[in-house]
């Protein structure tokens, strides 16, 4: 599958930014979770709808990684966050969801 980072209007890529400034194992972590969503090895990943279609993929201390898959050839990734109480920080809430109606009207999809 080919991944989608979510990139700002200037080209930053938010998830690796965010993936870099984890410590070294959570960093190791995060990288290996983006090569099985690659590879397409859901079953060795822990995964669960968020809201919608939108899904979300722990990883070390609680990082999590939103994304949507549209069709059998792409995953895009909305947002990484750290998720620290039991359910998602309002300001995460508000990015993942304005991203994902982004996302949406861009290809002609509904995921929230």
């Amino acid at each position: 599958m080919k991944l989608h980072p979510y990139k700002t209007s200037g080209g930053k890529d938010l998830i690796m930014d965010y993936i870099d400034k984890l410590d070294v194992n959570e960093r190791i972590d995060g990288l290996s979770v983006l090569q099985k969503l690659k590879n397409n090895d859901f079953d060795s990943l822990t995964t669960k709808t968020w809201q919608g279609k939108v899904l979300e993929v722990y990883f070390y201390k609680h990082n999590r990684i939103f994304y949507v898959v549209p069709d059998e050839q792409n995953i895009y990734l909305l947002h990484a966050c750290r998720k620290q109480k039991n359910k998602t920080e309002q300001i995460d809430k508000d990015k993942i969801i304005k991203r994902a109606k982004e996302l949406g009207e861009t290809l002609s999809k509904k995921f929230i």
